[in-house]
């Protein structure tokens, strides 16, 4: 199954120009099975959910986080408790707190904006879960630095957007193997690696 795992609606994120709605047009239209929203530090709620399951019947809709930490941004699946993941927290403590919580921390665009990456991994120690590893605003360097880490440590490897805006969801993608229905399948399946990084065709 074909997920983008990584987008911002207008609904919570000052910084999109994608609406909820279109953005479920626009996932049917490239072909992708689920989209997981992650607004910056906000969380949707599940009736918030339910009513784009009920807009777009067929697309699995759920959500998870974009936690602004103090090393970076950091994704959040399978958060039960948003307000135990406050903005700033530390990268360790948030895997430390969504591992309580039964969820998963994944790396989000590493290395972008300078993000000393390797300085994180070596002094916070951060027992992460995955990492992305093409986006749409990761380049050819961000990429390949990491594929590095990607290849040196055990972590499920994604793909994602990044999307702010329709034209950019699905460019890049997570592919499942198995079936993912709700949250706990998708943690599952990050937790078991059972995951490959992908970009669409132009």
């Amino acid at each position: 199954m074909k997920f983008d795992l990584h987008m911002h609606t207008t609904r919570h994120s000052p910084d999109s120009f994608m609406g909820p709605h279109v953005m479920l047009r626009r996932a049917r239209e490239v072909g992708l099975h689920g989209v997981v929203i992650t607004e910056h530090d906000w969380l949707w709620t599940e009736d918030e959910l339910d009513e784009l399951r009920a807009a777009a019947p067929g697309l699995v809709v759920l959500a998870g986080v974009e936690v602004s930490t103090r090393q970076g941004h950091f994704l959040a699946y399978g958060v039960r408790n948003p307000f135990s993941i406050p903005r700033n927290i530390g990268v360790a403590d948030l895997c430390y707190e969504m591992h309580k919580q039964g969820g998963v921390v994944v790396a989000a665009h590493p290395f972008r904006w300078g993000q000393r990456f390797r300085d994180i991994l070596r002094q916070e120690q951060p027992d992460l879960d995955g990492l992305e590893l093409m986006t749409s605003n990761m380049d050819a360097d961000c990429r390949r630095r990491a594929a590095e880490v990607f290849a040196e440590r055990t972590l499920a490897g994604l793909g994602s957007s990044d999307a702010h805006h329709e034209d950019v969801l699905g460019v890049c993608y997570t592919e499942f193997e198995g079936t993912i229905r709700d949250m706990r399948d998708l943690v599952d399946a990050i937790r078991d690696r059972r995951t490959s990084a992908h970009e669409r065709p132009p």
